[in-house]
């Protein structure tokens, strides 16, 4: 008895273990209706983006938060490259350091600066470049192109996480009290603090931004000092100013050698450009005006614009400064491989002048910074990924909640993690390569908005800019081609889980919402108390002789008596590379006699499949779908319908139906001659 009670209790208790489960990984998702629902009932499909509507709708597009706090978001991928770009910086340049990062500092407030001001203009939800060189191309080819670039985005935001959680776990390994507890368990720590950022999203994100404030008022204010001891250091013994003088001159000879040496050098420290992408990324979290809408959000895209001129500037100050205190005082061997400078210069001059304590402190906040950084990756990525891909049908529902999403990005960083070695040279490659990558899409599609726009001075400065961009790429790329290695396996993945995601998705209903016209209407109206029947057919001349001919063929391969009534449906593909999609149905009469419903869709069987339930659910009867068999090899004609919505429709508008039409006596019937 007692065995029997515990055997029931766990079988209970197991489906509504399973069911909290998927309840709290999906908490931050409207519950969707099914997709036959939807549009039987003629209304949108939930979805994230919906729900985002809804929510803006109900408290306004001006909710959010202060610019300037969304700044320290982002600063956390922005500001945290101080804790290694100057000792990249020495070892890329040597002495020329100071002068590569002028020239690098000159690029971003006249190049990336500009670019993304108007990026935040022309894509102000998040976006970013990627949907404005979306809306230029169509078909596969548009949507293989993005798929490309959001794997560079990738390859970006996720090595922004592993790199920095590595060199945060590095800081924590050769601080000096520490070095000899913490040795060699480098890869350790590193997955333990992806774990703990992935942890921090799992539990909400709420507190995120205020934790972010905090950490970057630190950790800019400790900057400060060590600068400020520097510079201090500096003027103390002016010799160390000569002595670098006379080593640009011994080395390069004279200044335009120097400017000439510095630009083909500064691509090398393209990570002093990472915040921008991360900067458009974060727009949804910006509070605009009260009279913003989402259409035109103008109070966001002005405080997006305040947060990236001021993180440039406050960057550009710390790079320079930064750059000269670092290469005067640091021994250039101390930079190197097993160097006490290598990848933490600042860290090293805090405890060389400042003591081990205010060393330790400074080590502490770098590494809580460096660890918090992945934080504005995750969000972008977060903000990012699904706006595309559900919409492609290349990935599942569930892409759109972000808990989900959370556990799949961390258990990739672990991936990264392990294969990298937890080393932030190794990874120093691709992040530079997925930095300037975007930047140069970026460059390129405001270069192509302007042009359209018929702004000829911005035309021409925006083109000089992405040539620039395109210039640092291809050099970064040449000089370090394992970034574009490794951008390009994460584009492979993401082609080859979006392809699979489609393929297993081909025969879901992908209908949002059925509306008809009033002539649509009252078609189906009439057949209120009678069976509709629907003939499907492709459209040619459209002329008398097209449409009696195939009413005597339907008549005749399936028995239909001369006084049942045939309407036509028409379906025409515009871009079979969209998956989810409104379905408008217009209704007209051809030469007098003929009734047609005439649709737009991606795919021509999963539209007639929509119809036919919408016509169920407003009627109350079966509908009939009468069709002709398609000559031709199956397979090659199942291609033609995942690659260009048409094929064999009989058999997949049966297959779409079943899938959304689990009961066989409520679904359509499907006839074939």
């Amino acid at each position: 008895m007692v065995s029997s009670g515990s055997t029931e209790t766990t079988e209970s208790d197991a489906p509504s273990a399973r069911i909290r489960l998927r309840s709290w990984l999906l908490e931050d998702v409207t519950a969707e209706k099914p997709a036959q629902q939807s549009a039987a009932e003629g209304a949108p499909e939930t979805s994230q983006e919906g729900a985002e509507a809804g929510d803006s709708a109900a408290h306004g597009a001006h909710a959010g938060q202060r610019w300037w706090r969304v700044m320290c978001l982002t600063g956390l991928d922005y500001f945290s490259t101080l804790g290694y770009q100057p000792g990249i910086a020495a070892l890329a340049a040597g002495v020329l350091s100071p002068i590569a990062t002028i020239v690098l500092v000159v690029v971003t407030l006249l190049g990336a600066l500009p670019v993304y001001r108007r990026v935040a203009k022309e894509s102000p939800h998040g976006e970013g470049s990627i949907a404005m060189l979306e809306r230029l191309l169509s078909f596969w080819k548009g949507k293989l192109f993005v798929l490309a670039l959001l794997g560079f985005a990738a390859t970006d935001f996720l090595i922004t996480i592993t790199l920095s959680a590595a060199d945060a776990s590095a800081h924590l390994v050769e601080n000096p009290h520490l070095t000899g507890f913490l040795g060699g368990k480098q890869v350790l720590i590193t997955l333990i603090l992806v774990a703990l950022l992935g942890a921090v999203f799992l539990k909400g994100f709420s507190e995120a931004i205020g934790l972010a404030v905090f950490l970057v008022g630190t950790y800019l204010l400790l900057n400060v000092v060590v600068v400020a001891v520097g510079l201090w250091k500096i003027i103390e013994a002016p010799h160390v100013v000569t002595d670098w003088t006379d080593a640009l001159t011994a080395q390069h000879g004279n200044p335009i050698v120097m400017v000439g040496v510095a630009l083909v050098t500064f691509p090398k420290l393209a990570l002093g450009l990472s915040g921008f992408e991360t900067g458009v990324a974060v727009m949804p979290h910006i509070k605009g005006d009260p009279d913003d809408t989402e259409a035109n959000p103008v109070g966001r895209i002005r405080g997006t614009r305040k947060l990236l001129t001021t993180a440039a500037v406050i960057m550009s100050v710390f790079l320079i400064t930064t750059s000269f205190i670092t290469t005067l005082l640091i021994p250039a061997d101390q930079f190197k491989a097993g160097g006490d400078a290598n990848g933490r210069a600042l860290a090293y001059l805090a405890h060389e002048y400042l003591g081990g304590a205010f060393g330790s402190v400074y080590d502490l906040s770098t590494i809580a910074i460096l660890w918090f950084a992945g934080a504005s990756a995750m969000a972008g990525m977060l903000n990012l990924l699904p706006r595309y891909l559900p919409r492609y049908g290349m990935a599942p529902h569930w892409a759109r909640a972000v808990r989900p999403m959370v556990i799949v990005l961390t258990l990739v960083g672990f991936l990264v993690t392990w294969i990298f070695d937890a080393n932030v040279d190794a990874q120093g490659g691709a992040y530079a390569t997925g930095v300037l990558v975007l930047i140069s899409s970026a460059a390129i599609a405001v270069t192509i908005a302007a042009y359209k726009k018929h702004e000829r001075g911005w035309t021409v400065a925006f083109a000089v800019i992405a040539a620039i961009f395109l210039y640092t790429t291809v050099l970064n790329v040449l000089e370090r081609p394992d970034g574009l290695k490794i951008g390009a396996c994460f584009i492979a993945g993401i082609i080859l889980v979006s392809l699979l995601s489609r393929l297993r998705r081909a025969f879901e209903l992908r209908v949002t919402n059925v509306a008809l016209d009033d002539m649509a209407e009252r078609f189906i109206r009439d057949y209120a108390h009678r069976p509709l029947r629907l003939i499907a057919n492709e459209p040619s001349h459209r002329d008398v002789a097209e449409y009696r001919d195939k009413i005597r063929q339907i008549r005749a391969d399936n028995d239909i008596p001369g006084e049942d009534d045939l309407v036509f449906v028409e379906v025409t593909v515009r871009d079979a590379s969209d998956f989810e999609a409104e379905l408008t149905v217009r209704g007209e009469v051809l030469h007098g006699r003929y009734r047609v419903l005439t649709l737009e869709s991606s795919s021509i069987p999963n539209a007639l499949a929509a119809l036919a339930l919408n016509i169920r659910d407003r009627t109350g009867q079966q509908p009939h779908l009468y069709f002709e068999w398609t000559e031709g090899s199956p397979f090659a004609q199942f291609l033609r319908f995942f690659l260009f919505g048409q094929g064999e429709v009989a058999p997949v508008t049966r297959e779409v139906l079943r899938e959304a039409e689990p009961d066989r006596s409520r679904r359509p019937r499907v006839h074939v001659g």
